[in-house]
């Protein structure tokens, strides 16, 4: 039995090659993903492990500002000298290191990255630990000098003797470059402006009394725990966070965790894609190949091979199938891997290709997924195998399903389809986020579940319907190419899944977004009072003398000015909620319309009063007049009284959770030092609209960084942002699509090879090549468009279903993006048909006389 499954193996190994590749796709995603993240935490540790002082002192953290905040935590400079005399510290320096500038170059461009990462302004000390070196010019030197990275400087053409222009918290101020710092360890793509330490804490922090954090190198023979322990007892440990070169490490790699998890789970959402579509095309083939083997299983039956031995004959296949398809995937992996580190280093992440980390769970996850995959996705073929009668070897048997009965499947597909439209039905009329997403995801489970079950049940219906014209048309062989997608039900529901599955989740993904795009230009054109609307590209915010600049602008009536500031509150149903608020001036209802269901604007702006969204209130007990504890960063706290509750749509209005907000003054007083994030700006009246944009705009050409927007602007910010997250779904699709065309593929060659003696007979008959690439053409069209209508009807429930769950979220505008759906479906066409090149090809230069007599 071995022998002859090895050779049934070699024998057919041509008609398993698209299966694997469905396995060395999905294997390679899975591999090519830890690979990289592997190879990006290792780096990363090195780096954050060679450069963090033996012991660092910061500021508190227990509720730390955002970069949306503005505001820098600070400790006294002069602790230096009080750290420097504890037994034990070698050196002690006053570092200044802060996020919130921006660097503009003599042409006024921007010299900062464009991926998100930040620009740095920092004080230059060379230690040990020293991420650069000083490589061309001179360290700086007072006032008005500086050095910069030596990649921003070749990125962005700035040499040594440019100016650069620094806008600061503290106000702008300019430099010239009078040297330039190399990377000595991975690059993590910021850009680096480095300043004289005294200027640093001056221009960046507003006072030369001021520092960022204090770095302590331990003596010889001081362990980092013993030195953290004696600087504890000396300054205390209530005040300042004292953290180890090891805590500060681990620190740093938490917060690159995020970035690392968003690439490592939409790497892995590409390989469920994989492996989901794979298991109908794996599962699809190996029926087909024991249909088409059902006399030389029935003969192994009747030379004496028991039910058993069929079944690992085919299951060992499978395996063989895994093995080889894990390997190949495995070498993509590390070739896909590869490919990332590339595209890092092109975004100014520098990572090295060759210290690629290749650990021991990447190999054994990625023959665990080939594997078992193409092991679970054979062991119902091969229990089919296992049922083949010995009589079968003396008969055109065929175990594939044809004419068998449905009932079984009308059956299971009826009662888990009736489950999951229960439980979608559930989630569209939940009151609640939670049990109302939880429902959804069970719902589009079991519904996804159900139509691939009851598939079948549905292809003789649907594609009489989609095959009507066909007769007409095409004549004769529209006729034959109907009746050949009609004939295994079986057959072409499986085929038509696997492109079902990527066309459901597009179809669902594009309502929702469609829905959410419709949602937010309703809340803008109701919300949004404002003219205009001033923010920094990347919503960071921005210095105190752009304000000014704006509110100074000819034709400006009023300027209402937005910050956020980190908080916890603590709320009377016993929950801390930690959440970003937002402060606002007085005059907010001249720029906003705000809806209140309580209260006043008035009373949530005044001194000690706050605003809440009602909804959020009425869930955890807060009424009008309610006194909250809220807690803001450096340990400031207040008591303030709840003076307005607002309608914002599921509390995320103009705040964020809970949709908190309080006058400027409240965030001035707690959080001081803070940045401006919005500006809503009001035109005097005698002033046009695009007089008063041309204004702005040349008011704040110095400040590159700035944009000017109006509802239109922002509508098509909401646009782009939503449509990042339908580029990844469209990505899906297309590696779903490229799966599904592999099955159609092998389902067409394979149903040919099938047909052999009857392609011949129809030749010898009349049937011209040309007539025969037709019929297997439309055949391949129509099982495709198939595919199509189910994957698109099941995803515009879910579409529906997803916008309902929005609605308690305050988007309550329902679309739909008919021009996606009918581009989807001619799409589908257009896969069908070049899904059926090659079989078609293939099947017309097949000899009559050979073919007639294939057996």
């Amino acid at each position: 039995m071995l022998k002859a499954t090895l050779r049934s193996f070699l024998a057919h190994k041509g008609r398993l090659a698209l299966s694997a590749l469905a396995v060395v796709l999905s294997v390679a995603f899975v591999a090519g993903s830890l690979i990289f993240s592997d190879t990006v935490t290792r780096t990363f540790d090195r780096l954050f492990a060679s450069t963090s002082a033996d012991v660092t002192l910061e500021p508190k953290q227990d509720l730390k500002s955002s970069r949306a905040a503005g505001a820098v935590e600070t400790v006294p400079a002069a602790l230096k000298d009080r750290v420097a005399k504890v037994e034990g510290v070698a050196a002690a320096h006053a570092d200044v290191s802060v996020e919130n500038v921006v660097v503009v170059d003599g042409h006024n461009k921007s010299v900062g990255p464009t991926t998100g990462a930040p620009t740095i302004a920092t004080s230059w000390y060379v230690t040990h630990r020293s991420p650069v070196k000083l490589t061309s010019g001179h360290a700086p030197r007072g006032a008005g000098e500086a050095l910069l990275d030596a990649d921003t400087a070749d990125k962005r053409h700035v040499r040594i003797g440019d100016t650069l222009t620094v806008q600061a918290q503290p106000g702008t101020f300019r430099v010239r470059v009078v040297g330039i710092a190399t990377f000595t360890t991975t690059n993590p793509g910021a850009a680096l402006v480095f300043l004289d330490p005294a200027v640093a804490a001056r221009e960046l922090l507003g006072s030369a009394g001021r520092a960022t954090s204090i770095s302590v190198d331990a003596a010889q023979g001081v362990t980092d725990a013993e030195l953290k322990r004696r600087v504890g007892e000396t300054i205390g440990t209530g005040t300042y966070d004292l953290k180890t070169a090891g805590e500060q490490a681990k620190s740093a790699a938490a917060q690159l965790g995020g970035f690392l998890d968003v690439i490592k789970y939409v790497m892995l959402g590409f390989a469920g894609i994989a492996v989901l579509v794979g298991v109908f095309l794996i599962v699809n083939t190996f029926s087909m190949l024991i249909a088409q083997r059902t006399r030389e299983l029935g003969l192994l039956r009747a030379l004496g091979a028991d039910r058993r031995q069929v079944r690992r004959s085919v299951l060992t296949e499978a395996v063989l199938l895994g093995v080889t398809g894990s390997t190949l995937g495995l070498a993509a992996g590390i070739g896909l891997a590869f490919g990332l580190i590339r595209l890092m280093s092109a975004f100014g992440m520098n990572l090295k290709a060759t210290e690629m980390v290749i650990g021991w769970p990447t190999p054994v996850a990625a023959y665990a997924v080939g594997v078992g995959v193409t092991f679970v996705a054979a062991y119902l073929p091969a229990r089919r195998a296992a049922a083949v009668s010995p009589m079968a070897a003396l008969a055109d048997a065929e175990v594939a399903g044809v004419g068998k009965p449905l009932k079984v499947r009308a059956i299971v597909g009826g009662v888990v389809g009736a489950a999951g439209a229960a439980a979608l039905a559930g989630s569209a009329a939940a009151t609640k986020t939670a049990p109302a997403a939880a429902q959804l995801g069970l719902g589009v489970v079991l519904t996804l579940i159900a139509t691939v079950i009851a598939g079948p049940l549905l292809v003789r219906p649907v594609i009489r319907v989609l095959g009507g014209a066909f007769p007409a048309v095409f004549g004769s062989v529209g006729r034959m190419s109907q009746r050949n997608a009609l004939r295994n039900p079986r057959r072409t529901g499986a085929t038509a899944a696997a492109l079902m599955v990527g066309l459901a989740l597009v179809g669902g993904m594009s309502v929702a977004s469609a829905s959410m795009s419709a949602s937010f230009d309703q809340r803008i054109d109701k919300t949004l009072g404002a003219d205009f609307v001033v923010q920094n590209d990347n919503f960071m915010p921005f210095t105190k003398e752009i304000t000014d600049k704006v509110r100074g602008t000819e034709g400006v009536r009023l300027v209402v000015r937005q910050r956020y500031a980190p908080v916890a509150v603590r709320l009377p149903d016993g929950t801390r909620v930690t959440t970003t608020a937002a402060g606002y001036d007085p005059r907010i209802e001249e720029v906003a319309h705000v809806t209140y269901t309580a209260g006043s604007g008035a009373a949530a702006l005044a001194d000690g009063g706050l605003g809440m969204d009602a909804d959020f209130a009425r869930d955890h007990d807060v009424r009008l007049g309610s006194t909250l504890p809220v807690e803001f960063p450096g340990g400031h706290r207040a008591e303030m009284r709840v003076g307005a509750l607002t309608k914002q749509g599921g509390g995320d209005g103009f705040g964020m959770q809970g949709g908190l907000f309080f006058g400027i003054g409240t965030v001035e007083k707690y959080v001081p030092g803070g940045q401006d994030g919005t500006l809503y700006v009001k035109r005097a009246s005698g002033t046009g609209a695009d007089l008063l944009r041309s204004r702005l705009e040349r008011t704040l050409e110095p400040y590159p960084q700035v944009r000017v927007r109006d509802q239109a602007d922002y509508k098509k910010l909401v646009h782009d942002q939503i449509a990042v997250l339908l580029y990844l779904v469209y990505a899906l699709l297309g590696l779903a699509i490229v799966i599904a065309v592999l099955g159609v593929v092998n389902t067409l060659a394979l149903s040919v090879v099938e047909r052999t003696r009857e392609i011949g007979l129809l030749r010898a008959i009349g049937l011209s090549r040309r007539q025969l690439r037709r019929m297997i053409r439309l055949e391949s069209v129509v099982i495709a468009v198939f595919g199509a209508v189910l994957g698109l009807g099941l995803g515009l429930v879910w579409g529906v279903c997803v916008q309902r769950v929005l609605a308690l979220r305050g988007m309550t505008a329902l679309a739909f993006p008919w021009g996606t759906i009918v581009a989807v479906v001619i799409g589908s066409a257009v896969v069908g048909i070049v899904a059926a090149l090659l079989p078609a090809l293939r099947a017309s230069r097949m000899n009559v006389l050979a073919a007639i007599a294939h057996e």
